[in-house]
């Protein structure tokens, strides 16, 4: 069922949904972003999920292959790409990937990443840690960057009409050239640094934050 976003509820009602959609996250992360197109609250949902795969055995859901896709604007001197094209995993299962990134330029650059999901109806489902995306980050020349990402699907996937026999998903980047001043630079953050420090802390993690910025579609 896809709620409207014109369907909100009186005050006090939006009140008692709000005490009950907050703690529901914790359980269902689709739920809540229901919640949140009905009603404008939140805008992201994020939740905790354990990284240990014994703790998935018993709500593991189909195979997927998921796809990596890499672009990078032009006047971007960078190198950009993958590390594995595709992989397959299952609903519900936790998966770590990596991209690389290399400045071939001959002076340091700023860049800033977009990512999207397709189909367009998957993204509602595709969680990730924090990554690279929607921040300046910097490139020294001929410096390099191995970023992780770890992502799942929601298995309220498989409940959804829409979703449910999708079997093939590609996820996307595109890192866009930023301005690339001295103040930029020194504002920017250091991609290398960056992505080192998220893979040790992966590393001997036992659980992380999932987010989803997609919104269902109308």
């Amino acid at each position: 069922m896809k709620i409207r976003r014109k369907s909100i509820p009186p005050v006090s009602l939006s009140l008692a949904i709000l005490a009950v959609a907050t703690t529901a996250v914790v359980y269902s992360p689709t739920l809540y972003r229901l919640f949140c197109e009905a009603t404008g609250y939140g805008g992201t949902v994020s939740v905790s999920k354990s990284l240990k795969p014994e703790d998935h055995q018993d709500n593991i859901g189909p195979e997927v292959t998921v796809r990596f896709d890499a672009n990078t604007s032009p006047g971007l001197k960078w190198e950009f790409e993958p590390e594995q094209r595709q992989v397959k995993t299952h609903i519900g299962v936790p998966t770590t990937v990596f991209y690389r990134a290399k400045n071939v330029g001959d002076q340091t650059i700023v860049g800033r990443a977009t990512y999207n999901v397709t189909p367009g109806s998957a993204g509602y489902y595709f969680n990730k840690t924090e990554c690279f995306c929607f921040t300046e980050q910097k490139l020294a020349p001929g410096e390099s960057a191995d970023m992780p990402i770890v992502f799942f699907l929601d298995p309220e996937m498989t409940e959804d009409a829409d979703t449910k026999s999708i079997r093939t998903i590609t996820l996307s980047y595109t890192f866009f050239r930023q301005d690339s001043s001295e103040e930029a630079i020194a504002a920017a953050k250091p991609l290398r640094e960056e992505s080192e420090a998220r893979a040790r802390a992966l590393e001997t993690a036992e659980t992380a934050e999932f987010s989803n910025h997609t919104l269902r579609p109308q």
